[in-house]
């Protein structure tokens, strides 16, 4: 008993590695995007950093840049000359075109979104793209199989649009009234069918993860002998050829980036609870049992997921992230002078410190 115990633990230990291994990963190629870009345009860089803390590796290229591997694989960095002061060099960060360093600036979200693509790519080719399958349809005089999906069908597109998350399915329906048609294409015995599907009652949503109203409009449901609803919709994988792969892993990537969108926003707005979120702590124990109990093909999908979150995430306007970085660059542009350094400074390193420490906290509440 004892060492089933300590090999289920050992399993799991296993599995939190590959979570680090996995945001250590997105974290390096967001940071090589900088650099690349960085020499790219002549960049003056100072060190390339994988990991934080105590430096465990060092190495100084011929071009004068340090290469170095630190003791907690959390984070990384890409250190520019003059980055946050004044410098004389031509070559330090402030002393280049604004343009040039807006590119520098989101050379790294861009990289973390390619990746991502190229993750989703690979998904869709192992294994397929995910679609939603239903299992129970629930009629009556007024819904029939004339107007409503049928058990076993696959659901394709609504409205004419591709759906590839829950998400999609909620978007197309917000706003209906009961008794309004919404066209959906199914793949029904192997033939694509398009269905003018009747609403059966209102829809709207108050937040990304309230999806009971997709069932109830819909009918996804059967009632069992207490005459209370059993919902059923399930996931299958859909194949497609090679080049409708490619543009559906773009596609695809967006509405994850556009979910992370709206997840920021309904937590803003207050729509979503703080509880919803997580800091690097939180999103390490997601990601090893998301990997745990879906294999390879969560490794994949969790990976996509990360790297649209850390693009989206690092382009969002608040202090020390790019996306801030990207807003004095453009007050520079267009005024021709730029933001004292030194209160620049201030702010990013303010920033930093909010950030942090609120990632800190949304870990530390979800453990209590």
């Amino acid at each position: 008993m004892l060492l089933a115990s300590f090999g289920q633990i050992m399993g799991y230990v296993g599995y939190v590695l590959i979570a680090i291994l996995i945001l250590l990963l997105m974290i390096t190629v967001h940071e090589a995007g900088h650099y690349l870009v960085g020499k790219i345009f002549k960049f003056g860089i100072e060190e390339f950093a994988i990991g934080f803390g105590p430096a465990i590796f060092k190495k100084r290229l011929k071009s004068g840049e340090l290469f170095s591997l630190r003791v907690f694989p959390l984070g990384g960095f890409c250190s520019f000359k003059g980055e946050d002061g004044v410098s004389e060099d031509p070559s330090a960060f402030n002393n280049k075109k604004p343009w040039q360093r807006i590119l520098v600036l989101i050379s790294g979200a861009l990289m973390n979104f390619l990746l991502a693509i190229l993750i989703v790519f690979g998904m869709f080719s192992f294994y397929g793209q995910t679609a939603f399958k239903v299992n129970k349809v629930y009629y009556d005089t007024e819904y029939t199989a004339e107007n409503s999906l049928n058990s076993g069908d696959v659901i394709l597109k609504i409205s004419n649009k591709n759906v590839y998350l829950i998400t999609d399915v909620m978007d197309a329906l917000d706003g209906k009234k009961q008794g309004d048609t919404v066209e959906i294409t199914v793949e029904r015995a192997g033939a694509w069918v398009t269905v003018p599907v009747k609403v059966r009652q209102d829809v709207s949503f108050h937040n990304v993860e309230d999806i009971a109203p997709v069932y109830d409009a819909l009918g996804f449901y059967s009632l069992n002998a207490d005459n209370q609803k059993e919902y059923s919709l399930s996931s299958v994988d859909l194949k497609v050829n090679f080049f409708e792969r490619i543009g559906r892993s773009f596609e695809y990537s967006f509405k994850l980036a556009g979910t992370v969108l709206s997840v920021l926003g309904q937590l803003l707005t207050g729509r979503l609870p703080l509880s919803a979120m997580g800091g690097t702590v939180t999103t390490i124990i997601v990601t090893a049992d998301a990997i745990r109990t879906g294999g390879f093909w969560y490794l994949l999908y969790i990976s996509s997921f990360i790297g649209c979150n850390l693009a989206v995430f690092n382009l969002l306007p608040f202090p020390a992230l790019d996306g801030s970085r990207v807003v004095f660059c453009l007050i520079e542009w267009i005024f021709k002078k730029p933001v004292n350094r030194k209160v620049e400074a201030v702010i990013h390193g303010v920033g930093l410190v909010v950030i942090l420490l609120f990632a800190i906290f949304i870990d530390l509440q979800r453990c209590f």
